[in-house]
């Protein structure tokens, strides 16, 4: 049976790799903070056949995070999937310490955190899957504390591949381009989500990475339009 935990799975491409993970005889350990909409979610992956495990908790706190860890128990986990992630988007002078160190909690220090103490559950074969941006290769205006937590999160992830590859276990990058979920309304200006990528195309992307044999490792993807970044 695999067990996989995905974070932010209430919703856009979390609850999409959730459905496309579905399947009889898989645990999907959902975690999110809206308790409503991870039901949502829960419904959809068992009527595929999947049993869902449910985890509501805010990660910008760091100290959940030792909650979450307790409550799943000593099983092995297949694959750590980090993906919820916060975006605060306006110029510079107008971002708030608020807002930059909550990004900086949602988006590095909790999978940090998360991967360091589920190391344990965690074994040869196992993957950590950490959804990233383009964000992450290159800059964009009034994106400037997003885009910090992607770049960090590159360096995490480039530095603990290397160290976790003699033990067998898979790092994994993900790079949507501008992605059509719920997070573009709560941010300000005009954007065409009707040319942006659905959700289900990053989550296609996890699936493939996933069902790699143990020792094969597909290790970054992007996924954009055909026509480039938006």
């Amino acid at each position: 049976m695999k067990r996989y935990l995905i974070t932010g799975a209430s919703r856009g491409i979390g609850r999409a790799i959730a459905a496309k993970l579905a399947a009889q005889g898989t645990t999907l350990i959902l975690h999110g903070r809206d308790k409503e909409a991870l039901g949502r979610t829960r419904e959809i992956v068992e009527a595929k056949g999947a049993q869902a495990v449910l985890l509501c908790h805010d990660l910008s706190d760091p100290s959940v995070i030792q909650d979450m860890v307790s409550a799943l128990g000593d099983a092995r986990l297949d694959a750590l999937i980090n993906n919820a992630g916060v975006a605060f988007v306006k110029p510079l002078e107008q971002l708030s310490l608020d807002e930059w160190q909550r990004t900086l909690a949602v988006n590095v220090t909790a999978p940090f955190l998360l991967t360091q103490q589920l190391l344990t559950r965690l074994g040869r074969g196992s993957t950590i899957v950490n959804i990233s941006s383009i964000a992450a290769k290159t800059g964009f205006p009034n994106w400037s504390s997003y885009s910090m937590s992607k770049f960090a999160l590159e360096g995490f992830s480039q530095s603990i591949r290397e160290e976790l590859r003699p033990k067998g276990i898979r790092v994994v990058n993900i790079y949507p381009a501008a992605t059509n979920t719920e997070i573009w309304e709560g941010i300000e200006g005009e954007w065409p989500r009707d040319k942006m990528l659905q959700a289900q195309e990053t989550a296609a992307a996890v699936a493939y990475a996933l069902a790699r044999p143990a020792e094969v490792a597909v290790e970054n993807i992007t996924v954009q339009n055909v026509g480039g970044t938006l």
